[in-house]
């Protein structure tokens, strides 16, 4: 009897043949299988996505937003490979067609009872130790919003229907309802 089963580590060449429509990320070797998004999940995703493209679209700015799904590779290594609901990506060339290769500038995750343990812990320390300056995780189930602005080292908690001020532009806030 073996004590120590030895664990599969899968690659990102496992992700790209799960069938399709099968959602996963990718930690260090380790497939963690996406539950498909709630209705209210997704009317949050494009909220925010949307004020964020238009603040960035009136401004002119050369950032970029992306929606799950989308590829984001953090290291270089192929053991991870995450899908955050909304990456903002302000050095384009970071950029092909298969992802963003590096840190989003910021990430904002979407929280559902599956995805929990998920946002709060292990994305919140690989966005962080990646690189990605601004990490929001949205909680509906909690309404509220915990803001990590990892370039100031400071973590703030908003309420839905504050203004939370977005860290990597002066002057703009979102509200969310």
């Amino acid at each position: 009897m073996d004590a120590f089963r030895e664990e599969k580590i899968y690659t990102i060449e496992d992700i790209y043949a799960l069938p399709d429509g099968e959602r996963a990320e990718l930690v260090d070797g380790k497939i963690y299988y996406m539950a498909l998004p709630s209705r209210r999940h997704q009317d949050l995703i494009f909220s925010i996505s949307r004020k964020i493209a238009d603040y960035i679209d009136a401004k002119k700015g050369g950032c970029k937003v992306y929606l799950a799904p989308f590829a984001v590779f953090l290291d270089k290594n192929n053991q991870n490979y995450f899908e955050p609901d909304i990456s903002v990506i302000c050095d384009l060339s970071k950029l092909d067609e298969k992802g963003c290769h590096g840190a989003p500038d910021w990430v904002i995750e979407i929280v559902s009872p599956s995805s929990r343990q998920m946002d709060y812990l292990t994305k919140l320390l690989r966005y962080q130790t990646a690189g990605v300056r601004e990490y929001w995780i949205v909680d509906p189930q909690k309404e509220r919003v915990t803001v990590y602005f990892f370039e100031k080292e400071n973590v703030e908690e908003y309420m839905f229907g504050e203004e939370i001020p977005v860290g990597i532009y002066e002057g703009f806030s979102i509200k969310i309802e």
